[in-house]
């Protein structure tokens, strides 16, 4: 009787840390904190940027304006068009500066017509492209009631409040407020054309 009872005890005490062992992660889970979401960014189309790596927000803000461009797989396109007119370097170069960025979707919305002959005339294709910048670090808090001179010359205008802001009062951002080493990225559902 005596052995049995020595073997039960041993068991139930074996048994304790095992439960206590197996306890220990779920009790560490529930009390860890929820990490926090530092992006200052707005709009519906963030959610399709990646939360790390190449092309999210994090990662843009190592880079120089141009190549968070180049890494943005919503913006392909106008990587190709600054390319093309030299702009990417000019982005990279600048001390401060903000694109109003055309993503895919705002190119496909041209025709092929208007698309071809902006892609083949440098010219209009340069000018069009400045028209989407400003030397200028513009944050959201900026684009209320904003007016920015464009490197193209002309001025854009910006209206809106919360989540939802404009562009000359038809394009809209769908991610705002993307911070580069040196300026901010607006994606625009709309490639913007000057008036001159």
């Amino acid at each position: 009787m005596q052995i049995r009872r020595s073997h039960a005890f041993v068991a139930a005490a074996a048994a304790v840390p095992l439960v206590m062992v197996g306890m220990a992660p779920l009790a560490s889970a529930d009390a860890s904190p929820k990490p926090a979401h530092s992006a200052k960014t707005f709009g519906t189309g963030c959610s399709s940027m990646p939360t790390s790596g190449k092309g999210s927000a994090a990662e843009a803000a190592k880079k120089k304006t141009g190549d968070a461009i180049a890494d943005n797989k919503d913006l392909s396109k106008l990587h190709d068009a600054l390319k093309k007119s030299g702009l990417d370097k000019k982005l990279n170069d600048a001390t401060h500066v903000t694109v109003f960025a055309p993503t895919n979707a705002a190119f496909d919305k041209l025709s092929k017509t208007e698309l071809d002959s902006l892609m083949k005339n440098p010219d209009q294709l340069k000018k069009a492209l400045e028209y989407h910048v400003v030397d200028k670090n513009i944050t959201r808090t900026d684009l209320a009631k904003g007016s920015f001179t464009t490197l193209e010359g002309s001025k854009i205008t910006t209206s809106g409040s919360g989540e939802n802001y404009k562009v000359n009062g038809t394009a809209t951002i769908t991610c705002g407020d993307i911070e580069t080493m040196n300026g901010h990225l607006n994606l625009v559902d709309s490639v913007l054309m000057p008036t001159s």
